[in-house]
């Protein structure tokens, strides 16, 4: 099998361009020009990852390729071009995002080991690490985003490794053809190398796309968070788990009566740190995290949003900076640039006033991206290409036109918030799992002591967030029965929520639905999980853990980590870091108790409730969440974050008939257009066209738009056949 991988990277200096590739051919004996070339039109469609420099390297045999281009942030000069090679040039890799703690790691591979590195780049380290401990245990110091794909190319030794980063914060996908395994950052740099892309039909219609290894394409596979590809000649491709997340019991170990019969009980295991301990424990993993992500060799910036997670990291940074005299980026300033986006401010979505309080508060730059109804009409396509997936909301559009400013004023690297709402209990869906059962990590908490409170909490939370679901023009799901399943009925209720935003049967083609049937798409969520995953969710988490666990499984990882994170910000070149990702930092927040992360709060004073809070229960109110997060951050943020509730980052759906998202769409969805897909039934496009504008748009036909037009703008750009029954995958 020929492995050709594809990764972008971010370090590099001047473009060597086609002398460079020579010069590794040369080195290689001058063979497989050919394929050379394919690979260079392969960088060609994903060189908006990299513009800065390109390398490629064919081993002898010609059996493996490895193509990279760069975007230059650590190590400019020539020195940290790509691929690398090991020093006896029997290793080589191809390495994208960026590896943290790396003075440290450095320190201990030259001092203990003496291993010889060749460049100052950061990325060096996975064939350092590699070198010096062999795999698995070469990942286990890589703390950061990465996706990379490792040669190994020592007698007895032979192997290929492509792995990615704990969270999927970095893209990699692979497909089969013929004889040859492809890798790439991208599905479109399949397409030089002889790929022929066809809609998975199924994984769309049961939401595999979103929830498992499957993407919108039959064949192409992402490769999992947290996973590696083993491929050898022996044992050929195997994906490997080596890292996942955990939570703490809710229960102890097993107890024995001392009776006759020895009756075991489960027995709470309460916490035993102090409330200050858990915040003051929050608040040193965030800083060191967001101190680790400042180390670049060129400017670094912030997205700043009106939301408390974005805020916290500026505020952090600014007190890094003049207190503690740290580098931002490569500059000695006490000011860091932030970048925000602006809706129109009659829409009800727009915080570009708060972010800017924010700024004025901690003395720092904010540069304003005024996103208009002509801007989501213009960027639409462009994004969706770049995303290689549908999308419930146009805020993907809006990041993709935010992440223009960066570059626009010499930034290549921010800081962003993703993930706080994730491991903090965010969401407006984790509050009736919090509620289903009780905190016994903390039996004196109110919630805990009150069962019948906790229970009519419950019952009044799951009413708002069906209720909040149905305005936001998403799937309420009534009172469905339970489908069979290990992980126990809160997983089970968990997937509707996740569902929320999948297209209904009727957006598909009859002969679509009558493939699908009756199919529970609960099954796909809950199948996405390992049999023992399922088994700690019914006996060992709390349920709101649960819940988290397969938010960050699917969502985050599949959606928001791409369309709204790296797809739409390395479009641009922009490199984007997340502290609240950071493995150190998560791992100790989710062994924190449930109370902690959601805190009861009934009577306490609540800041601007915006679009998402304004007309659901109390119930829902008065829980606090991101709790022990706000106490953490609360020395960096002003007063009307501390309060402020939580609020997606959403766009607005209501727009006027025959403006211009109105002009776009018609012109995008013609009937031949979406007959052309195979797989949607245009009289729900047309019906959804007639009902989606105006003062009384229904938003459910608007998000119904978005979505098919993301799969014709797609066909279109990438030469997708159309569908038809063959493009069922009988099997997974």
């Amino acid at each position: 099998a020929s492995i050709n991988g594809h990764n972008s990277c971010t370090e590099c200096a001047k473009t060597p361009g086609n002398k460079a590739i020579e010069r590794d051919l040369e080195a290689n004996g001058g063979v497989a020009k050919g394929l050379a070339a394919d690979l260079q039109a392969s960088l060609h469609l994903i060189t908006h990852r990299g513009p800065d420099d390109t390398g490629i390297w064919i081993s002898a045999n010609e059996q493996v390729g490895l193509a990279h281009c760069r975007l230059s942030i650590n190590d400019l000069s020539s020195a940290g071009r790509q691929p690398f090679h090991s020093s006896d040039n029997r290793i080589h890799a191809v390495v994208n995002g960026e590896i943290y703690d790396y003075d440290r790691l450095r320190h201990e591979c030259e001092t203990l080991h003496n291993y010889p590195f060749q460049s100052d780049s950061d990325s060096e380290l996975v064939l350092a690490l590699y070198n010096i401990y062999g795999a698995p245990d070469f990942l286990t110091p890589l703390r950061g985003e990465f996706a990379f794909v490792l040669y190994d190319a020592r007698q007895g030794a032979q192997r290929i490794i492509a792995a990615r980063d704990r969270y999927g914060i970095k893209p990699l996908v692979y497909t089969r053809l013929g004889s040859k395994l492809l890798v790439a950052s991208e599905a479109k740099a399949f397409l030089p190398l002889g790929w022929k892309p066809r809609w998975d039909v199924r994984a769309i219609a049961d939401a595999g796309w979103m929830f498992d290894n499957r993407t919108l394409f039959r064949g192409v596979r992402k490769l999992l968070p947290g996973h590696y590809l083993d491929i050898t000649e022996q044992g050929g491709v195997q994906q490997v788990k080596y890292w996942d997340a955990e939570y703490e019991d809710k229960v102890g170990p097993l107890n024995y009566n001392t009776r006759p019969r020895l009756i075991a009980f489960a027995q709470s295991k309460p916490e035993t740190r102090t409330i200050d301990e858990m915040v003051s424990g929050v608040r040193e993993r965030l800083v060191e995290a967001v101190r680790l992500r400042l180390r670049a060799d060129v400017p670094v910036g912030i997205y700043l949003s009106g939301g408390i997670d974005s805020s916290a990291i500026a505020g952090i940074v600014t007190e890094l900076a003049r207190k503690e005299k740290v580098k931002i980026g490569n500059e000695e300033a006490t000011r860091v640039t932030c970048f925000s986006v602006a809706f129109p401010e009659t829409s009800g979505f727009d915080e570009s006033r708060i972010a800017e309080r924010t700024a004025s508060w901690l003395g720092v730059k904010t540069i304003k991206k005024t996103v208009t109804e002509e801007t989501l009409a213009q960027d639409f396509a462009d994004a969706v290409f770049h995303c290689e997936h549908h999308h419930f909301d146009l805020n993907f559009v809006a990041k993709f036109a935010l992440s223009t400013l960066p570059r626009e004023h010499g930034v290549k690297v921010v800081l962003t918030g993703e993930g706080a709402d994730e491991h903090f209990a965010g969401y407006p869906y984790f509050p009736a799992e919090f509620l289903r059962e009780a905190d016994e990590a903390l039996p004196d908490s109110p919630l805990s002591q009150n069962s019948d409170l906790r229970s009519e909490m419950f019952k009044a939370v799951e009413r708002a967030m069906k209720a909040i679901w149905r305005r936001a023009g998403a799937t309420a799901y009534e009172d469905r029965p339970a489908s069979p399943s290990i992980a126990g009925v809160g997983a089970t209720a968990m997937s509707d929520n996740l569902l929320a935003w999948h297209p209904t049967a009727t957006l598909f083609a009859p002969w679509l639905q009558t493939r699908q049937g009756d199919y529970d798409c609960r099954r796909t969520v809950l199948g996405s999980h390992a049999s023992d995953v399922q088994a700690r969710m019914r006996s060992r988490w709390h349920p709101l853990h649960t819940a988290m666990y397969m938010w960050n499984k699917n969502s985050l990882a599949n959606v928001l980590l791409s369309c709204l994170g790296d797809r739409t910000e390395m479009a641009h070149s922009v490199e984007a870091r997340t502290p609240f990702l950071d493995h150190h930092l998560t791992e100790y927040v989710n062994r924190l108790p449930p109370s902690v992360k959601l805190q009861y709060g009934a009577g306490s004073e609540n800041g601007e409730l915006g679009p998402t809070w304004t007309e659901s229960s109390m119930a829902l109110q008065s829980l606090n969440e991101k709790w022990i997060l706000r106490q953490a951050v609360r020395p960096y943020i002003t007063d009307e974050l501390y309060k402020r509730k939580k609020h997606p980052f959403l766009a607005p759906t209501r727009w006027t008939k025959d403006g211009p998202l109105h002009r776009m769409f018609k012109t995008l969805l013609t009937p031949r257009a979406v007959e052309q897909l195979g797989f949607v039934n245009y009289a729900t496009i047309q019906e959804a066209m007639d009902i989606a504008w105006g003062e009384k748009a229904d938003a459910k036909a608007f998000r119904l738009l978005v979505y098919c037009g993301a799969w014709v703008t797609l066909s279109q750009r990438m030469g997708i056949a159309k569908a038809d029954a063959s493009d069922w995958e009988a099997t997974i």
